[in-house]
């Protein structure tokens, strides 16, 4: 045991983040907020059948994090397909940029950004090619 198998982001405005997630990423969202007892919505990131896992999005109990602070946790970094057009659809949906695309060389390029609720995710596209 100790494979990662669910992930939670801590939101305040949970419409302003469905949104986010749901038009950047194409998730989905279940309401299991009955299970959790506060407003909690499972978030389905892809098909079972293919590589990653699902996660939620919870409402937040305590401050928000402030612009410039440290890293408080876990960067969930979501595969993508094409990284300038996924980088575009994160800006013009509200996020913003927290460090540049940077070449993983012969692997992949990497990036971080922050969502409207101020959490920082990182997105990934493979390619052998990157230096």
């Amino acid at each position: 045991m100790g494979r990662l198998v669910h992930f939670e982001i801590h939101v305040d405005d949970m419409e302003r983040a469905k949104k986010f997630y749901g038009d950047v990423f194409g998730w989905t969202f279940e309401d299991w907020s009955d299970y959790a007892g506060m407003p909690y919505f499972g978030a389905v990131t892809d098909e079972a059948a293919e590589l990653g896992i699902n996660g939620a999005l919870m409402q937040r109990r305590g401050a928000s994090p402030q612009p410039g602070q440290a890293l408080n946790g876990y960067a969930c970094t979501m595969g993508v397909e094409d990284y300038d057009s996924t980088e575009a659809k994160i800006i013009e949906h509200g996020g913003k940029l927290a460090q540049p695309k940077y070449a993983l060389p012969g692997m992949a390029w990497q990036g971080y950004y922050v969502d409207p609720e101020g959490n920082t995710f990182g997105i990934h596209q493979p390619d052998k090619n990157a230096k």
